[in-house]
């Protein structure tokens, strides 16, 4: 889906769970701990610092400065967490990504923490202005969106459930059909990035259930082999809409915690 121009980051962002615990104390409860962080216009020269070599070749062949922005900010602001997280330096956390699990390719598969070695899955998603990290102890997805024009109804007729676009078509046009319409994409996106597919699979035949709102259960994976995932909408202050999807092993899965990403500058969430 593609991005509207960065507008003022927001401020603070709503939890999905009250913050009176640590993101260590949030994962060693079997919850889900998600970082946000603001995306400037421009990448800072801090954030370009902490880039290894094959991020900045990548980073070489992107056409617009506000591409360039997004990923400088967001793989700075996933290496800070993470070497928080980690009590170790941040350009010592190494980045790659897993094999897809339909085709063997390394080069699409779900992201993953190459160094230090953890027993944590990551995720991670931008969109214009904001970006997010979410780990877990299992299986996890995560997608954020900007609030923005779409042709929703269009959309929803390739993309949607026949019960999916019953809710888009009941919400009043504008903003609030848009609102609708992200809470089902980013459910949907969260939830394939969780599996480790991405959105390149069938779109319609993934039901997520919009009508109960914040958590609910969604059931896919690959064929033969589907598996229940716990699917939470993250609620964020400003233009976003955003979701977090993690596999459901057991009874016990806990809530899922909103963070500030440290900044460049050192600060803390």
């Amino acid at each position: 889906m593609t991005t509207a121009p960065p507008t003022a980051p927001p401020t603070a962002p709503a939890t999905a769970a009250p913050l009176r615990t640590s993101p260590r104390s949030t994962l060693a409860a079997r919850g889900t701990a998600v970082w946000w962080w603001p995306i400037p216009g421009t990448a800072d020269p801090a954030d370009l610092a902490l880039l290894h070599p094959a991020e900045r070749e990548r980073m070489a062949r992107f056409g617009s400065r506000t591409r360039v922005a997004e990923y400088v900010t967001s793989r700075a602001a996933v290496r800070r967490t993470l070497s928080l997280l980690l009590a170790v330096a941040p350009r010592s956390v190494e980045l790659g990504r897993l094999r897809c699990p339909c085709c063997g390719d390394p080069e699409h598969g779900p992201p993953t923490l190459l160094h230090p070695v953890t027993p944590w899955w990551i995720s991670i998603s931008h969109t214009a202005g904001l970006g997010l990290l979410a780990v877990s102890g299992a299986p996890v997805g995560v997608d954020v969106e900007r609030m923005r024009d779409v042709p929703a109804e269009d959309l929803s007729s390739v993309v949607f459930t026949a019960s999916e676009r019953e809710f888009l078509l009941a919400a009043p046009p504008g903003q609030e059909r848009v609102t609708a319409f992200l809470r089902v994409w980013t459910r949907k996106e969260a939830t394939l990035k969780a599996v480790g597919i991405g959105i390149s699979s069938d779109l319609s035949s993934l039901e997520t259930h919009p009508r109960f709102p914040g958590t609910t259960e969604v059931t896919a994976g690959l064929p033969g082999a589907p598996r229940t995932w716990r699917v939470t909408d993250l609620s964020l202050a400003g233009p976003w809409s955003a979701a977090t999807a993690v596999a459901q092993c057991d009874e016990t899965s806990g809530p899922v915690h909103l963070y500030r990403a440290p900044t460049p500058r050192g600060g803390r969430g």
